[in-house]
């Protein structure tokens, strides 16, 4: 049973905490800036004490850091925790959170993408909870492109429908270190949601996915147990969105056979994959991995939405039952949140 988070309300409580990486001073004034962009719209933040961004990779050492993430999560005064954004290494938390305390907890919103999905992905397939993969804290500013929905207002109801934009960011974020407080994304790309084998579909699944390079060292562990997931939620299968950052084309053909021989697509009534600028490998492209191991699986692939690491951000509740539309005439999908 997925277990949904309250709707978001001004008001509500936001913890900010850095799992993964924190925030080097050069951008402590984006992070002030995202801050008060939230207090400006009524909710009420708390940021932690794991936000340390100079000297390590780290926010602070792993048994703090899961620490406050468990204090934030647990806490029925907080209705959501967002971190500033991924890293490196948030897979070190995994055996250091109480898992039997947050199960008892009423679920809250954890919030993000990158390294986060390496523990969105487990919450959501070890306790139940439904988790959100989209905009962290650094870019929770920016406004929605028309199609999509902010995620404060993504987790503020009882379902959200977006669509396809047909563009997106070709160069990476803005300097924030110049200037602090951008609020609208530059969309110079423009780029479509493609089924593979020029086909049209409509499909509806729970959804559940994240980031390939960290997700996939979750395979043949208690908090990737994707597989389970899958059977559990059999009668609705699954709807798997991965996503490239920044690893070559073979790599990630390596690590989506991998995910494949653990049984990940098992329950998928489709694959999506979000759209990437990590490198091709010479002539194998990024693609082409995904095609290389997964095509034959003889399950539909669309390519090429707004989920990963190029701007802009879909927002994905991972549990969410959701229906997918990929046709001609109409690029929709839909997500029930109760």
């Amino acid at each position: 049973m997925i277990r949904f988070p309250e709707a978001l309300r001004q008001g509500h409580r936001i913890g900010v905490t850095s799992p993964s990486s924190g925030v080097p001073k050069a951008l402590r004034p984006r992070l002030d800036f995202a801050v008060g962009w939230l207090r400006g719209r009524g909710y009420d933040v708390v940021v932690g004490d794991c936000m340390d961004g100079d000297g390590s990779h780290t926010s602070a050492a792993a048994v703090q850091r899961a620490g406050e993430l468990q204090q934030m999560l647990t806490d029925p005064t907080i209705r959501a925790v967002v971190p500033p954004w991924g890293g490196e290494t948030a897979i070190d938390l995994l055996d250091l959170l109480d898992w039997d305390a947050i199960s008892a907890a009423e679920p809250t919103w954890l919030v993000g993408f990158s390294d986060l999905s390496t523990l969105m992905l487990p919450l959501t397939v070890h306790t139940g909870w439904a988790t959100l993969h989209g905009s962290n804290l650094m870019d929770t500013p920016y406004a929605a492109v028309d199609g999509l929905v902010h995620w404060t207002d993504a987790v503020a109801g009882d379902a959200v429908s977006q669509s396809e934009t047909g563009r997106y960011r070709t160069d990476g974020h803005d300097d924030w270190e110049v200037d602090p407080s951008p609020t609208a994304y530059t969309l110079d790309g423009r780029g479509r949601w493609e089924v593979a084998d020029d086909d049209e579909i409509e499909v509806s699944g729970r959804l559940i996915g994240g980031c390939i390079e960290t997700i996939s060292k979750l395979t043949g562990t208690p908090y990737g147990d994707v597989p389970a997931f899958g059977r559990e939620h059999a009668a609705d299968g699954l709807l798997v969105y991965v996503e490239a950052a920044e690893a070559g084309a073979f790599e990630i053909c390596r690590s989506l056979h991998g995910m494949r021989l653990a049984g990940w697509f098992e329950h998928a009534n489709a694959i999506l994959v979000g759209r990437t600028n990590a490198p091709d490998s010479g002539e194998f492209t990024q693609r082409d991995a995904v095609l290389d191991a997964l095509e034959d699986l003889d399950v539909p692939i669309v390519f090429d939405l707004e989920c990963g690491h190029v701007p802009p951000q879909l927002s994905l509740v991972n549990g969410a039952l959701a229906h997918l539309v990929v046709t001609d005439n109409e690029r929709r999908i839909v997500q029930e949140l109760r």
